[in-house]
């Protein structure tokens, strides 16, 4: 599992003078402030009215993300880095508020795949018709609403014009949280997949981007898998990869730009760059043993390969008793340098065409 946290965007919708909305923010932020430590999640709280998001303004549709306003592109960069969402929201006539209708119209792809709780409140019905409303809006654009909430009934929730909800609403504040993070993480596939930045990947439903830090454990596992058939071919337990622990791999994923090769939420293979002067220098290039020989180590290298543009060579190493991998750099047109630096290691090159 990935070592993100988990980004709890939490938005306090009314925007009325004396709203309670504030309150009721206040109040589950310091709640959950237990759990988020256990959940390892990060509350985020923001008032809409501080966006100060005139009613939508933009001349583009949202699915094109092309935003001319400069208050737009600060609500996207806000939404897209989100994990999640949790809406306190008010009932105005069996409906919610425009500011959170106004707000989710703005956007389109920054909203997908994402988990929405709610802490609604009211009178008669405690909020919950605003709920209703607003997941007709929310499941259009792919928003995952979930099946915990926390309604309050404002006449049960004050003391003495404080606002003082009883215990229970603190456990379904708890559950709702517990909830979300949950589902935040099973739908992290469908949401990177669907990144501008990520590569459509040569089997179905896979995808590559690249790696960050946060990734060292499923980089670390890989690496365990894939180099230990190395070992037994070359005789040797000396290899690096093999020995790495998680923070060691955190290290080399901020000095070198990596690619990862996923497929629901598993890391097939991997791929890591570098430039050196007039050299790019290719290494772990690793794909899980279960799915060897379908030509993902070769969709990999070319990924690789691509970053080479003004290089003047490529280089690249591996095991003089690495047979199969000799095969395909061999097959990729790598020629064995004739300098052996390292003992039982054959360093290969290839020339970038210019």
């Amino acid at each position: 599992m990935s070592t993100k946290r988990t980004r709890v965007l939490v938005l306090i919708c009314s925007t009325r003078p004396g709203a309670l909305g504030p309150a009721v923010g206040k109040w589950l932020t310091e709640t959950l402030a237990p759990s988020t430590l256990t959940l390892d999640a990060a509350l985020v709280p923001l008032a809409l009215g501080d966006l100060r998001l005139p009613f939508l303004d933009e001349e583009e549709h949202p699915s094109t993300g092309v935003y001319r306003h400069e208050h737009t592109r600060r609500w996207s960069a806000i939404v897209d880095e989100a994990d999640g969402f949790v809406v306190v929201t008010p009932e105005y006539n069996y409906g919610m508020p425009a500011t959170l209708k106004n707000a989710l119209d703005y956007l389109g792809p920054e909203w997908a795949w994402k988990p929405v709780g709610f802490v609604s409140y009211g009178n008669t019905s405690a909020g919950t018709r605003a709920v209703q409303h607003a997941k007709q809006v929310m499941t259009t654009l792919r928003l995952v609403p979930l099946g915990s909430t926390v309604a309050i009934r404002i006449t049960d929730a004050m003391r003495e014009d404080r606002f003082q909800p009883r215990a229970s609403l603190s456990d379904a504040a708890e559950g709702l949280l517990a909830e979300l993070v949950r589902v935040a993480h099973a739908l992290t596939p469908l949401r990177e997949r669907e990144r501008v930045s990520a590569v459509a990947g040569p089997v179905a439903g896979s995808y590559a981007r690249h790696l960050t830090p946060d990734d060292a454990p499923e980089v670390t596992v890989l690496q365990r898998c894939c180099w230990a058939e190395e070992a037994v071919a070359n005789s040797t337990l000396a290899i690096p990869a093999l020995h790495e622990s998680p923070h060691q791999v955190r290290a080399w994923l901020t000095d070198w730009h990596a690619t990862g090769l996923w497929q629901d939420g598993r890391l097939l293979g991997m791929v890591r760059t570098r430039r050196s002067g007039a050299e790019l220098h290719i290494g772990r290039l690793a794909v899980v043993p279960d799915l060897r020989g379908v030509g993902l180590g070769r969709w990999l290298l070319r990924m690789a390969e691509s970053a080479g543009e003004g290089c003047r060579r490529i280089v690249l190493s591996t095991g003089a008793a690495s047979s199969r991998n000799l095969a395909l750099y061999e097959s990729q047109g790598y020629a064995p340098l004739r300098v052996e630096v390292d003992a039982g290691v054959v360093h290969l090159a290839k020339t970038v065409p210019s």
